[in-house]
């Protein structure tokens, strides 16, 4: 009761200053082009507003003379001083120049509003789509690599699914996000790293840690954030490139994009196009793949809508084709070879966003439905010896259908309270409603996962700056999982103090939970000894819950020439209930490992990074992690192994590093690095270079890679040539120890997911 009437009594006051207030409005632009997200704002009352994807801003301010400041990422600062009389509408409409350098840029992903990285309470890091070009990435996969506490691995040998592994969690811990939108199935993790274009991504933005609660389920790791591209103006580029893998398979993939604005800018379109076939890679010369064929093909629209100053409509359609063929490398059908996994993906997203501002854009409401479908056709299989065995494989060989959709929806509501107790609080609730389902079947295995979720979350969250210096972001959400008798309780709380302009600390406390289904991996079918192994879940099984704390210090200096800067990051999550898979033993199949939970598990460890930029011609990032996890009870990974507390595939130091040298516009070297430290794994008996199984510690791994590029401005074309060269895993430090024969231990694989290659390519773009 005494919150309600303390904010009865605000919004009576802010209506008694209203009497004795005017109006400040106006545009923001560059160029003629509306600047989204710039801020506006009176530093001595506390007080602004930003603009809206028209660059048009409105903002009620006390009569008298204000000195307005106007910042935008990546323009120069500027700053007016107006006069307003009672009851006046003033109107300032203001151009920005380009910064020579950006240290601030606008993120939504710490707290689902629109936030520079700076004034955020839960620290974002950003992977842009220049870091993604000069990394060569080809889709996101290949991209993540490059942020302290992020480290992509390949869990297969035979089809080389990946998942993402953050502060030392495996996959299942990563909330996978498209636009803000969990609409990544448990299947589609398998391989939607790789399946998602690098062309489609205007960024990509990461919640480290417990921070991103409010995300819901799968987000105790933490959150990352694809952004795909939106129309900002009318441009197109066509980008061809051919890689030569290991100097025995090639790679050819074909990209375009192209972006259509309205003279008005109140409507757009922003389309990609993808196409990629590249040939499978034999490593150890025994005839069976460690790089499975691809064929890729994608496309997809972002649109945008204006229908006033104070609505936005965004839609976002794509559809993903992949077929996906690892093992013997024959031309017979799949069954007929002697091991092989064949996998036909077509895959649907989309997404539907509707805002619209009001109250002088101190409030917004948003309605959001998105979704994705997944149909999969697949083929997992070795072939028998015996002839009885042979004859029921043909008659019935181990095909499968696998069927998975997601579909979200849920309203969002944000109101700014510009007068909060001396300082401005944005509070946002929402609720939102998430289902999905998978459906994988594979009859001569007796497999069948069929598996509905369904989650209604509420949030609610305070974002309350307190003053310039401190900013308090606390929240809760509460999540209703069908396999789950009571809501879940899920708070957090982070603290940001800004010391000057240079330095931010920030201090993040947060808890999760995991509930008792069935994540990504273990919807994997693995090949050793001669069969296959296959995860079922314990009738047993219950929630999984977390607490996290995470700190950092963040600092940046910047000069007229010059930025450096660092960032030191410490995170600790205990986990209750730990989810581990315990074998328990082996049918005519294969071996069948079941999920459990056990006592419990900690990961900790602390993150360093490195920046600097000179003059735009040099730019340096470096990161490196340092980490343990730990079971609190030794887990059993093998019936002939001891037990172990050590998570597998975890290594304790891991870290990137790139280099970028564009001496004239013309001219650009970017040099890249990712390090890989010694993990523990499991090899599993039964190749033949394997007689039991046994604990691995694994070398350590440095891929080392660069890209060259030259352009030429073709000014009668208005449109810029661009040749560029380079390599991957430079000093090809590559698994050398691979299993051979279809009776290969497929989960047996680390390192770097590519051999020594070379690439070459053309793009061909808009000024």
């Amino acid at each position: 009761m005494k919150t309600f009437l303390l904010l009865c009594s605000l919004c009576i006051g802010q209506l008694l200053l209203a009497n004795n207030e005017g109006t400040l409005t106006g545009t923001i632009k560059h160029n003629g082009t509306p600047i989204p997200g710039a801020t506006i704002f009176i530093k001595s009352l506390n007080l602004g507003t930003s603009s809206d994807f028209n660059g048009h801003y409105k903002f009620n301010i006390p009569t008298g003379t204000h000195r307005i400041t106007i910042q935008a990422m990546g323009y120069e600062t500027i700053e007016r001083t107006v006069n307003i009389q009672k009851h006046q509408t003033k109107t300032l409409h203001v151009t920005l120049k380009e910064n020579t350098f950006s240290l601030d840029q606008i993120v939504v992903t710490g707290t689902k509003t629109f936030k520079r990285q700076t004034n955020s309470p839960v620290i974002v890091s950003i992977i842009d789509s220049s870091t993604l070009n000069n990394v060569q990435a080809c889709n996101l996969s290949e991209g993540l690599n490059f942020q302290p506490g992020l480290r992509v691995e390949t869990d297969c040998q035979t089809c080389n699914y990946t998942q993402l592994r953050m502060n030392g969690l495996a996959g299942g811990y990563s909330q996978i996000l498209i636009n803000g939108r969990p609409i990544f199935s448990p299947l589609t993790g398998l391989y939607g790293l790789e399946q998602i274009p690098a062309n489609m991504i205007e960024r990509i933005e990461i919640v480290r840690g417990g921070g991103s609660a409010l995300y819901g389920s799968s987000a105790i790791g933490g959150t990352v954030n694809v952004i795909t591209k939106i129309p900002k103006e009318s441009a197109y580029s066509l980008d061809y490139t051919f890689q030569s893998i290991g100097g025995r398979a090639t790679d050819h993939i074909l990209n375009a994009n192209g972006t259509i604005l309205s003279h008005n800018n109140t409507a757009g379109a922003s389309f990609f196009v993808s196409k990629r076939d590249r040939e499978y890679y034999d490593a150890n010369g025994d005839n069976f793949s460690e790089l499975p064929s691809l064929k890729n093909n994608s496309f997809g629209v972002n649109l945008f809508l204006l229908p006033t100053e104070n609505q936005k409509i965004e839609l976002s359609l794509s559809s993903m084709y992949e077929f996906r063929y690892g093992g013997e490398m024959v031309d017979k059908a799949a069954y007929l070879t002697q091991q092989s996994e064949e996998r036909t993906h077509n895959v649907f997203v989309g997404s539907l966003d509707y805002q619209i501002n009001f109250n002088d854009l101190n409030s917004s409401f948003i309605t959001y439905v998105s979704g994705q479908k997944t149909n999969r056709d697949h083929y997992t299989g070795i072939f028998p010896d015996s002839p009885s065995a042979i004859q029921a494989h043909i008659e019935n060989p181990p095909y499968g259908t696998s069927e998975a959709s997601t579909l979200q929806g849920g309203i969002q509501f944000n109101h700014r309270f510009t007068k909060f107790l001396k300082g401005e609080n944005v509070l946002t609730s929402g609720i939102e409603y998430v289902q999905d389902k998978v459906l994988d079947e594979i009859s001569a295995y007796n497999y069948l996962i069929d598996q509905t979720t369904t989650t209604l979350g509420i949030f609610i969250q305070s974002d309350w700056e307190i003053s310039p210096e401190f900013n308090l972001l606390t929240g809760v959400r509460a999540d209703k999982h069908n396999l789950l008798d009571n809501f879940v309780f899920s708070p957090r709380a982070s603290l940001l103090y800004k010391l000057k302009e240079s330095t931010q600390f920030r201090l993040t406390w947060g808890t999760g939970f995991r509930a008792p289904q069935a994540f990504d991996a273990d919807l994997h079918i693995a090949f050793a000894g001669g069969g296959v192994s296959r995860i079922i879940l314990s009738p047993d099984l219950k929630e999984e819950k977390s607490s996290s704390i995470s700190g950092s210090i963040n600092y940046d200096k910047a000069t007229e020439n010059f930025i450096a800067g660092f960032t030191v990051e410490g995170f600790y999550t205990h986990l209750s209930d730990a989810f581990y898979q315990e074998p328990i033993g082996a049918d005519k199949f294969g071996e069948v490992f079941e999920k459990r939970n056990g006592d419990g598990a900690t990961v900790k460890g602390a993150s360093l990074e490195l920046r600097a930029n000179y003059n735009k011609k040099i730019q340096v990032e470096t990161g490196i992690t340092l980490q343990s996890s730990k079971y609190d009870t030794a887990v059993l990974y093998s019936e002939d192994l001891t037990p172990t507390r050590t998570f597998l595939r975890a290594p304790e130091v891991y870290g990137f590093a790139t280099l970028t040298y564009t001496p004239t516009k013309r001219f650009s070297t970017a040099v890249n690095m990712v390090y890989t430290g010694s993990m523990d794994l499991v090899h599993l008996a039964g190749a033949p270079e394997q007689t039991e199984d046994s604990y691995i510690s694994s070398p350590t791994f440095t891929n080392l890679g660069f890209k060259t590029a030259y352009n030429m401005n073709l000014e009668e074309l208005d449109s810029n040539l661009e040749f560029y060269v380079g390599a991957k895993n430079l000093f090809n430090h590559y698994q050398n120890d691979f299993d051979s024969g279809k009776n290969r231990d497929s989960n047996y694989i680390y390192g770097p997911n590519m051999p020594r290659s070379f690439f070459i390519g053309l793009k061909f773009s808009s000024l």
